[in-house]
């Protein structure tokens, strides 16, 4: 999504697709074994960026963008989930409850995204304020030994940058749709993959169920301090499928196995193109 956004606004028509994918590894892979709440997966992407001459303004709100689509997608998912679940009979007050906070949260993000934004004064206040308050607690937490660690110059361009680029977003909306579709085929596919190891157990799961789980278990994922959000992940999505409907056994043992399928290949795969990184780059940025 980030890479096909930055690609329609000509900031990487010049960088090989392989490339893109490796990088996009790296990030999954540090957002997994450095648990931050996805800041750390922002912070990498935005260096990593920086070396393919990506403003990190402009990489960040590429991928403010990224979630913003991320959660519309998985919106209209929700919905169809909402009405397939009716159609099967198998409704009930928690997944209709669920579902609603779900929508209202992601909803809110999108919202208050836009309009902090959309104008110049807010971002400037915004910036200052955010400016203000890291320094204070680096002061707190040194002691007093480290009077700044931002510079006020440098997160207004930073900050500036994220605005200007909103701006050409709302006058070319058009850009949006490619991250939206991206962002459809990614939840699918990933919440796919339960339903695919299911059938491999010998098990027939209606889907929605599974997709609203997958959507509840990622969002307090990303807030959870454990790599990739493991331990509340699993939990929460055995106990949402349980009320469901689904035996405890049963769900334990998907969820459990495509979770450690799924963590094995992106910590594998992604340390491989971190550490290339890291000695590519590491060394110049010193």
């Amino acid at each position: 999504m980030i890479f096909s956004y930055l690609r329609d606004k000509g900031k990487m028509k010049d960088i090989p697709k392989s490339q893109t994918v490796q990088i996009a590894l790296e990030g999954n892979f540090v957002n997994h074994v450095l648990p931050s709440g996805g800041v750390s997966g922002v912070s990498y992407l935005s260096w990593r960026l920086s070396h393919l001459g990506v403003p990190a303004g402009k990489a960040t709100m590429a991928q403010v963008v990224r979630h913003a689509m991320g959660f519309l997608s998985f919106i209209s998912l929700l919905l169809i989930a909402i009405v397939a679940v009716t159609i099967d009979g198998d409704i009930n007050r928690w997944i209709i409850l669920t579902s609603a906070i779900l929508i209202g949260f992601m909803s809110a993000a999108i919202v208050a995204a836009i309009f902090l934004f959309s104008s110049k004064r807010r971002i400037e206040l915004f910036s200052d304020w955010f400016v203000r308050t890291a320094n204070h607690v680096v002061r707190k937490v040194t002691f007093g030994r480290r009077r700044k660690i931002l510079k006020e110059s440098k997160v207004r361009t930073f900050f500036d940058d994220m605005h200007h680029d909103f701006i050409e977003l709302r006058h070319d909306k058009k850009l949006l749709i490619k991250p939206y579709l991206w962002g459809l085929l990614y939840m699918a596919l990933d919440a796919g993959l339960f339903v695919i190891t299911f059938l491999a157990l010998g098990e027939t799961v209606n889907p929605a169920p599974i997709l609203i789980a997958y959507g509840v278990a990622s969002l307090a994922g990303f807030f959870v301090l454990t790599p990739g959000g493991a331990g509340a992940y699993e939990a929460i999505m055995v106990a949402f499928l349980s009320v469901a409907g689904l035996a405890s056994g049963v769900a334990i043992t998907g969820i459990v196995l495509t979770r450690v399928i799924l963590l094995i290949g992106t910590i594998g795969f992604g340390y491989i193109f971190y550490q290339r990184a890291l000695l590519k780059y590491g060394k110049q940025r010193s």
